[in-house]
Parts: structure tokens; sequence; C-alpha cells
């Protein structure tokens, strides 16, 4: 009896949360990424107003875009290729935050960069080291992609090409923060960053402290369990004392994937917590860099 006002709690959080099956399919559109050789495949959540809209740029952590109930069926996604990985089977959280932003009047876009080179199912945890992943590693490659998305987005008639963001979750994360050490002081590129849950050892960064004059906001949990925050947190404090415009927040007993809405991360108070607080943050962090 005494753990029913907790449960009720959990589910009538969990009731709140949106579910793919609430949201209408995403358009898939195809962009050449900066790599100057590979099509990427990605999604295109858009609002309902008229545009023209800012737009989000949301790159994926290591186990892909897709729910791990889909991308085990597929390996190759392209224009040419019939997969069971599509728009359909987009997991979660991605469909989310899509929702999330296009409701918040930003197109958002997110990029396939497993998929198109034969590794749509993603990987496990504790894989960083694997052979298999160095042709889509987070220093060298997927930056590469992210760029042919900004690049992408510019060429469209309803994007504010100055209010362009990037989000990334874990591997994402750091690719993002990557894309902002490449963008250094460039006033034409990503206006800021937000970066969840990112690797920020000397085997995911480009370097030891962020360079860019653009704002990054770190969103971390204290009980990670597959990178260390108090890494990001140090990168952050060198990248600060630099003159990088860095915000860390940390959220007490949240772990790796606080803000997945699925029902075994959120029976954790501490991701309840920071999925709640951090949906607040991100519209915010946005907003206010109108200019």
């Amino acid at each position: 009896m005494a753990n029913q006002p907790i449960q009720l709690v959990v589910l009538l959080m969990l009731a709140m949360l949106p579910t793919p099956a609430a949201f209408a399919a995403p358009d898939t559109v195809f962009f050449p990424s900066a790599d100057g050789s590979t099509e990427i495949v990605a999604y295109l959540f858009k609002p309902q107003t008229r545009g023209p809209h800012p737009a989000i740029v949301m790159l994926h952590g290591r186990g892909g875009p897709y729910s791990a109930n889909v991308n085990k069926g597929c390996t190759l996604v392209s224009r040419a290729s019939s997969s069971a990985c599509d728009a359909s089977g987009l997991s979660k959280r991605h469909m989310m935050w899509g929702q999330y932003w296009a409701e918040r009047g930003y197109i958002a876009l997110l990029p396939d960069s497993f998929g198109p080179r034969g590794k749509a199912h993603g990987f496990g945890r504790f894989t960083h080291d694997g052979p298999d992943r160095a042709d889509v590693n987070e220093k060298t490659v997927r930056p590469l992609d992210a760029e042919g998305a900004l690049s992408w987005l510019r060429s469209q008639r309803d994007v504010i090409p100055h209010r362009i963001f990037l989000q990334g979750w874990s591997n994402g994360g750091s690719t993002a923060l990557n894309v902002m050490q490449r963008q250094g002081a460039k006033t034409s590129g990503y206006r800021a960053a937000l970066a969840l849950y990112p690797g920020c050892g000397p085997k995911a960064l480009l370097a030891p402290a962020l360079a860019t004059t653009a704002p990054v906001t770190l969103l971390l949990g204290s009980d990670d369990e597959e990178v260390s925050p108090a890494r990001c947190q140090d990168m952050a404090q060198r990248s600060i004392a630099a003159g990088s415009k860095i915000d860390v927040v940390l959220y007490p007993g949240a772990t790796h994937g606080f803000d997945d809405p699925g029902r075994s991360h959120q029976s954790i108070p501490g991701n309840r917590a920071a999925l709640e607080d951090v949906l607040k943050r991100a519209i915010a962090f946005v907003e206010r860099l109108r200019d």
C-alpha cells in the first residue's frame, strides 16, 4: 500500500507522455552529406503553421534513430532500398522530440547517419571501440552529416537560415560538440547546440576544450551508467575558461537516456524530473536566441 502513491504518479506521468502512435509519420527526405559521397536519409517534422520557421537538426545516439524492435530487421537504408527501417519505426524518443519541436513552430530534421552506411541496426552499449563503428564515428564522419543537414535546410524556402539549431543525444551529443568545434567562430553555422549526456573523453571529442562562439548547453545525468558527467563538467570548465559560452545542467538521480519516454526509463524518479525540466529548458534555450 505504501508504494501506491508513487505508482500512481508514475502512471499519470506516462499517460501524459506522447507515443509514436499519436503522431503523423514525418516526411522522408534525402540530402548529401558533406563527405561528398553519402546520401543521407532523414525524417522531417514540420509545423502546421505557415513559415518560414526556425529549425533544429536532431542527431541520434549509438542505437540509431529506430526502435530496437525494428532496427534488427534492416541494415542498409537508402532511396533505392526497401527496408524495415523507415519513418514508421522511429524510436519513442525521436518521435517525441520531433513532434515537440514541430508543435512549437520549429522544423525538426532527424538524419540517419547509420542506415545509409549499412548499419541501421545501431550499436549496443559499451561498444564504442568496436571496429565496425569507425566509419560512422562521431569525430570525423557524423559531423559531416550534420553539416550537410545544415546546408540542406538553408536551401529550403520555409526555413529561417540564421535560426538553425543542433541537438544530439549520447554519441549524437558528442557529434554536436564536434560540429561546434569545427564551426569555431564562424557566424554562418549552427546558432546554438543542446547536447544530452554526450561522451566527453578523448575518444569522443576532437579537443579537450570546446572552442566556439555559439552557445552550448550540456544536459547530464548524475547517475549516468554509460558516460562520465564529471568528465563533461571538466571539459565545460576548460571551455568556459577559454571563452566559450557553455551552460551545464546536472540532473540528480538521472541516468543515461533520461529523456526516453518509455516506461523503463520513466520509472526512475530522477529521469522523470529530468524529462520534465529538459522539455521546458530546451524551448527556452532556443527562444531566447531570436536575434
